[in-house]
């Protein structure tokens, strides 16, 4: 029942909604990344951050919408043409989180608030979109409860439990592609090795919606990277990193694999671990100590010497690896 599977339209549900996509965002980008230019939604640099990113003050952020939109559209299109129901819930939830993102960024940029929403309402945004993928998955899943484990062909019905796990794993993983997201394409290669991973389980699994959901994600993230690359003419913002997280935290449930995402996300972990442990030492020390030179710990390599190119295609090379990982654990 929830063996390995072949055969999907690879025209159609893949090559097509990642080309798509592509062309969508970067068209997208060409056109918006003047007007957040001319609105002055400028990034804000925290004093505190590493000294080379002060110039970037000022570059466009809010990036995150052309890759929702672009996302949104051809996945749209992909669930009209092909009804795979499972792209639904993907879709929901990264769009979603994009909103709750978005409503961050306009508090920080247009209302000037530099903290942005407030923590009671970051969570409260979270615990909806959450509780909201939690819904879907109980009434339009078959044994909703049943996750793979990795490495093994054994199953597991969790029964309650499932949907604590749901809400540890969406929230978790979202709040590391939000640390992720810190230097020129940095969450943006991350997260589309990560789409590439899931558009290839999906196709393993038999679920078609996981894989063509996941192209069309891909193919946004390679249009943005475009123009996200060092030197980056445009940041995602929150907007994008809490749509990726909530991307990625919905394909990996919908495919029973809520595990996975400690591979395949080992970047999203290491930044959330990286900022907790850096947060412990600093109380326990009363200020006098850091564990790492600055948090999350992409800052930490940068300030060790390592150019920020060389920060992101290290983290991007080590997601390739642990997704042959992820790949031998389905």
């Amino acid at each position: 029942m929830f063996g390995l599977q072949s055969g999907i339209d690879i025209k159609r549900d893949i090559a097509f909604p990642v080309l798509s996509a592509f062309l969508v965002c970067v068209i997208l980008c060409k056109i918006m990344i003047p007007v957040l230019h001319r609105l002055k939604f400028g990034q804000y640099i925290r004093e505190e951050g590493p000294e080379a990113h002060k110039k970037k003050a000022g570059t466009p952020t809010m990036g995150g919408i052309m890759i929702l939109m672009a996302y949104a559209a051809i996945s749209v299109v992909m669930f009209f043409w092909t009804n795979y129901t499972d792209v639904l819930p993907i879709l929901i939830t990264a769009g979603g989180y994009g909103l709750v993102g978005l409503a961050d960024d306009f508090t920080k940029i247009v209302l000037k608030r530099s903290e942005g929403l407030t923590p009671l309402q970051k969570m409260a945004g979270q615990f909806v979109v959450t509780a909201g993928l939690a819904v879907w998955m109980h009434f339009n899943v078959d044994d909703a409860t049943i996750i793979r484990l990795p490495f093994t062909d054994t199953t597991w019905n969790l029964g309650w439990f499932y949907y604590v796990l749901l809400f540890i794993t969406v929230i978790g993983t979202v709040n590391g592609s939000n640390f992720t997201d810190g230097l020129d394409g940095l969450a943006s290669s991350v997260t589309s090795v990560i789409a590439l991973f899931f558009m290839i389980a999906g196709t393993l699994y038999g679920n078609y919606g996981v894989s063509a959901a996941s192209a069309a994600m891909l193919g946004a993230l390679l249009g943005f990277l475009v123009f996200n690359c060092h030197p980056a003419k445009v940041f995602m913002g929150d907007t994008g990193s809490l749509m990726l997280g909530g991307y990625t935290a919905a394909a990996a449930l919908v495919l029973r694999q809520p595990f996975i995402i400690v591979f395949i996300a080992f970047i999203y972990l290491i930044e959330v671990i990286s900022v907790i442990i850096q947060v412990l030492v600093f109380k326990a020390t009363h200020g006098k100590r850091r564990f790492f030179r600055m948090a999350p710990i992409h800052h930490h390599f940068e300030l060790g010497g390592w150019e920020e190119t060389k920060v992101v295609t290290m983290f991007t090379i080590v997601t390739v690896l642990l997704m042959m990982v992820s790949l031998m654990a389905l």
